[in-house]
């Protein structure tokens, strides 16, 4: 039980993210699909348990939303504010209860030496959208994660994997494979947006105000 309570925080702190393509979109709801895997076998049993994810991500200027629910892994919400550089995740999981975790999004010099992005010189069209490839290497708390991510700037929505980056890259990242290894369990994480579509989305979806019955969540170490 540990070890899967292991994984599913992995997955949920660290993850903690369609429409009338070529259109500038900055306002509406984004749908995406994320699937894991693992070299390790115990890793992926675990992962298999919990199956593919989908989530939801409403947003607003700079403003965001991103719902996910799951069997196993409860309800998960984050929501993003570039304007306060802060963030938000609601988790009401069925080992942990109800936590919430509220961090600053602001990184420091000292962080953004930890932060490499490169273009990797190609592209994809995702839902009619051109896409740029970037890789990107972040180090944090000794844990490395590389990903590949591949964006447009013809969506305007925040996201957790780009806010977090220091302004290092630009635009909504459309698909992403994210590679870490924390504690011997290696995992990988591909997300692709399935669906954008303009929509208008009520402000109130946006409130960090904290709901009754939730808990501050404290992150076990890697050990």
């Amino acid at each position: 039980m540990n070890f899967t309570k292991k994984i599913i925080l992995l997955l949920l702190v660290g993850i903690s993210i369609s429409v009338s393509a070529q259109n500038e979109l900055k306002e509406g709801v984004i749908s995406m699909k994320i699937t894991m895997s693992s070299e390790n076998e115990q890793v992926n049993s675990s992962l298999a348990m919990m199956g593919d994810l989908a989530t939801t991500t409403f947003f607003k200027g700079q403003k965001s939303r991103t719902e996910m629910k799951n069997p196993m892994a409860g309800e998960t919400t984050t929501i993003v504010d570039n304007d306060a550089k802060e963030m938000l995740v609601l988790m009401n999981n069925p080992m942990l209860g109800k936590k919430y975790m509220k961090n600053s999004m602001e990184v420091t010099e000292e962080q953004l030496k930890n932060i490499t992005v490169t273009e990797t010189g190609d592209s994809k069209t995702i839902l009619d959208y051109e896409c740029k490839g970037y890789n990107v290497v972040v180090i944090k708390d000794g844990v490395e994660a590389k990903m590949t991510m591949y964006t447009t700037d013809k969506i305007s929505a925040p996201n957790q994997n780009t806010s977090v980056l220091g302004g290092k890259l630009k635009g909504f990242p459309m698909y992403m494979i994210m590679n870490i290894n924390q504690g011997g369990m290696p995992m990988t994480t591909t997300m692709e947006v399935t669906e954008a579509k303009i929509e208008s989305v009520e402000d109130s979806k946006f409130d960090m105000t904290i709901p009754e019955g939730y808990s501050e969540m404290q992150i076990p170490s890697g050990n």
